[in-house]
C-alpha cells in the first residue's frame, strides 16, 4: 500500500475498525525450558485490547451468550534453542457451537504483516460464524505483534511526524531527508526491540502455529489465511506439510516475487482499483467527484499534486499533506463498501476540508483516534525486513520510477519510494522471497479476487504452481476489494465452508462470477 513503510500485503484489521466507524490476556515474556508441547492454556475471558494491538473496547459477547477467552502460550524466542528463553503468543478464541461434530480449531491469520489477530477476529466473527458450527474459531498476535512481544519503533510523537512527510521526494534534499527518516525509525526499532528483532521471521511464526497445533490438541493443522496470512500458511505447508489440514488461502500473496516485484505489481493492483472506482462513480445517477472516469482521476492527481505544495487542515492539528491523502485513498479501495467514504472524502476535499481522507490515513497507519499508534508498521517493517534479503538505495528507486509510474501515476511513486524502508535494517533478511513449495501436503484451497489492489490477482497462480502439484486447488473470484470470502459471495462462500466443514475440494478452476 502506499503508505512510507511500503506494507507488502495489508492487514483487514484497519478496513473492519474503519467500517464500523464510518457506517455508524495475554502475558510477558519470561524464561522457559522444557516441553512446550505439553503446556496448559489458562483461557480467560479477554480484557481490552492492548494498545498495541488497535486499544478499543473488550469484545463483546458472542451471538449464543458465550464469552471471547485468551490466552498466553509460550514459544521459544530463538527456535534455534527450543529449551532457551520464551516469549509469550497471545491468543483469542470462541469455542465450537454445533450443532455439527467439532473438528478441532481453525487458525486464522488476517494479514499485514502485523495485524493483531487477537483483536481482528472478533471484528469479523459474524462473517464466519458458519465455521464455527464445526470449528474454535482461534487466532493470533504473530511474534512481534501487539502483545506477542511487540517490536517497538518511534513515539506517538514521532510517528505523526514521520506519516506528515513527504513520500515522494522531488529533489536531492527531499530524497536526503526521506531516507534520513527511515534510517531513524529503523535504528530506533533497534533500540527499542534489539532482542526480538532476530526472531520475527515467517518461518519464526510458522513454527509457533505447530506449537501452537499440539497445544490446542490437534493432529493437523486447520487454517484460513488472508493476504499476508496466505504466505505464512504456504511457509507452513512448506516447513510440516504432513501437519496440514484443511486450510484455505485468500488474497493470495505472490511467493516467487522479491520485493520490488511485488510492489510493482500492487501499484498495478491499486490502479485498477481507482479505475474501478471511478467507473462505479460515474456509471451512478449522479458523481460529484468528476464527468467521466478519466476525469475522476485526473481531479484526484490535480488534489495530490497540489496537496504535495499546499497541504489542507485535516483532523486539527494534523494537516492532510499528499502521503496523508494517498494513504487515505488507497484504504478506501481496498473494499467496495468504502466507495461511498471515498467519493465523500474527495468531495470534501476538493472544498478544502481534508477529514475524511486523513481518518482513513489514520486507519492504513493504525492511528486511534487519541493520537495512540499501534506496533502494525513497527512489526509490518520488522517482519518484512527480517524476511526479504534485497536492499534498495535511493539510486535504484530513482531508476525504477518511470516503471512504477507507468504501471500507476496516482500510487507508482509512492511504491517505489516505499522499497527503501529495509534501508540499513540491522537484522540481514533470509531469502529473495518464501519457500511454499509443500509436496505432499493435503490439498489446500487458493482463492483469487480479479479485482484486488493489494495482493493482484495473478498471485493465486503462483501460489498454486509454488505449493507444487496436487496440493493447490485453484478457485476465482470476479470482483471487487481486498480478498474474496468477506465479500460476502455466496459461491465463494459455499466453496470454502463446504471444504473446512465437510471436506469436498471444489473442483480445480472453479469460478465465481
Amino acid at each position: 500500500m502506499p503508505n512510507p513503510r511500503g506494507p507488502r500485503a495489508a492487514a483487514l484489521t484497519a478496513t473492519a475498525v474503519l467500517l464500523a466507524a464510518l457506517m455508524a490476556g495475554c502475558g510477558d515474556e519470561s524464561p522457559g525450558s522444557g516441553n512446550l508441547t505439553a503446556q496448559k492454556l489458562d483461557w480467560t475471558d479477554c480484557p481490552a485490547p492492548s494498545v498495541s494491538e488497535g486499544g478499543g473496547t473488550a469484545p463483546s459477547p458472542l451471538p449464543d451468550g458465550g464469552t471471547w477467552q485468551c490466552a498466553t502460550m509460550k514459544a521459544p524466542l530463538d527456535w534455534s534453542r527450543p529449551r532457551g528463553d520464551t516469549i509469550g503468543i497471545a491468543l483469542i478464541r470462541a469455542r465450537a457451537a454445533g450443532p455439527g461434530q467439532r473438528i478441532g480449531s481453525l487458525i486464522f491469520n488476517f494479514g499485514g504483516p502485523g495485524g493483531s489477530g487477537v483483536s481482528t477476529l472478533p471484528s469479523f466473527a459474524q462473517d464466519y460464524a458458519p465455521l464455527r458450527t464445526r470449528y474454535d474459531l482461534v487466532s493470533f498476535d504473530p511474534r512481534g505483534v501487539g502483545r506477542s512481544a511487540g517490536v517497538r519503533c518511534e513515539s506517538d510523537a514521532q510517528l505523526d511526524r514521520y506519516f506528515q512527510q513527504d513520500a515522494t521526494p522531488d529533489d536531492a534534499a527531499e530524497r536526503a531527508t526521506f531516507l534520513k527518516n527511515t534510517e531513524q525509525f529503523n535504528a530506533a526499532c533497534e533500540k527499542n526491540s534489539a532482542r526480538v528483532l532476530p526472531h520475527v521471521r515467517t518461518t519464526d511464526a510458522a513454527r509457533d502455529m505447530d506449537l501452537m497445533r499440539q497445544v490446542l490438541g490437534d493432529a493437523r493443522l486447520h487454517y484460513f489465511g488472508i493476504s499476508y496470512g496466505t504466505e505464512l500458511g504456504g511457509v507452513y505447508a512448506h516447513l510440516f506439510p504432513g501437519h496440514v489440514g484443511r486450510a484455505v488461502l485468500d488474497a493470495v500473496v505472490d511467493p516467487t516475487q522479491t520485493p520490488e516485484q511485488s510492489s510493482l505489481g500492487q501499484a498495478k493492483g491499486f490502479q485498477l482499483a481507482m479505475d474501478n472506482f471511478a467507473h462505479d462513480c460515474v456509471t451512478k445517477s449522479k458523481c460529484p467527484i468528476g464527468t467521466t472516469a478519466q476525469d475522476v482521476e485526473n481531479r484526484v492527481a490535480a488534489l495530490l499534486k497540489n496537496l504535495d505544495a499546499k497541504p489542507i487542515p485535516g483532523i486539527f492539528p494534523r494537516l492532510l499533506t499528499q502521503t496523508a491523502a494517498t494513504n487515505g485513498i488507497a484504504q478506501a479501495l481496498y473494499s467496495k463498501d468504502l466507495w461511498g467514504p471515498l467519493t465523500e472524502a474527495l468531495e470534501q476535499a476538493y472544498a478544502g476540508d481534508g477529514r475524511i481522507l486523513m481518518l482513513l490515513s489514520d486507519a492504513m497507519n493504525g492511528r486511534t483516534e487519541n493520537g495512540e499508534y499501534s506496533n502494525l508498521t513497527a512489526a509490518n517493517v520488522a517482519i518484512n525486513c527480517s524476511d526479504e534479503k534485497q536492499r534498495y538505495d535511493t539510486a535504484y528507486v530513482q531508476r525504477k520510477l518511470p516503471e512504477f509510474r507507468a504501471a500507476s501515476p496516482l500510487f507508482g511513486d509512492f511504491l517505489a519510494w516505499g522499497m527503501l524502508s529495509c534501508a540499513d535494517w540491522p537484522v540481514p533478511g533470509a531469502a529473495d522471497h518464501p519457500d511454499v513449495s509443500a509436496p505432499g501436503s493435503a490439498p489446500i484451497l487458493v482463492v483469487g479476487n480479479t479485482g484486488d489492489p493489494a495482493t493482484p490477482y495473478e498471485g493465486a497462480r503462483k501460489m498454486v504452481e509454488a505449493l507444487g502439484r496436487g496440493v493447490g486447488v485453484e478457485l476465482t473470484y470476479k470482483g471487487q476489494g481486498h480478498g474474496a470470502y468477506n465479500s460476502g459471495d455466496k459461491c465463494v462462500q459455499s466453496a470454502v465452508n463446504g471444504y473446512l466443514l465437510d471436506g469436498r475440494v471444489p473442483a480445480a478452476g472453479t469460478v465465481c462470477a
